[in-house]
């Protein structure tokens, strides 16, 4: 299971294979930027420090620059191995209550 780190927090958790990285953080109980979820609005829009990750969408909403510079969309992003996401504005939640 690939770790993901949101810098500059130094906060840390799992993604599970097939989930996407603003899904596993909220799992994780932080809050990371978002809107649309799709991929189009850039709102969760951040850089990383080059860790692999496959998109959920055939063409997420990142120019061939931002792509090579390895900037991220967290919405549609699956982690393929350790990656650290800079994300100054992200936030701690209480993590989802389970059921009962």
């Amino acid at each position: 299971m690939p770790r993901v780190t949101i810098a500059p927090h130094g906060w840390q958790f799992d993604a599970a294979e097939e989930e996407t990285l603003l899904h596993a953080a909220e799992r994780a109980g932080i809050r990371l930027p978002s809107s649309c979820r799709n991929g189009t609005c850039r709102t969760c829009y951040c850089a990383s420090d080059g860790g692999a990750v496959r998109y959920t969408v055939e063409w997420p909403g990142l120019s061939l620059d931002e792509k090579r510079a390895h900037d991220v969309l967290p919405c549609v992003a699956v982690a393929l191995a350790d990656i650290t996401l800079t994300i100054p504005a992200a936030r701690r939640i209480a993590p989802a209550a389970g059921p009962g």
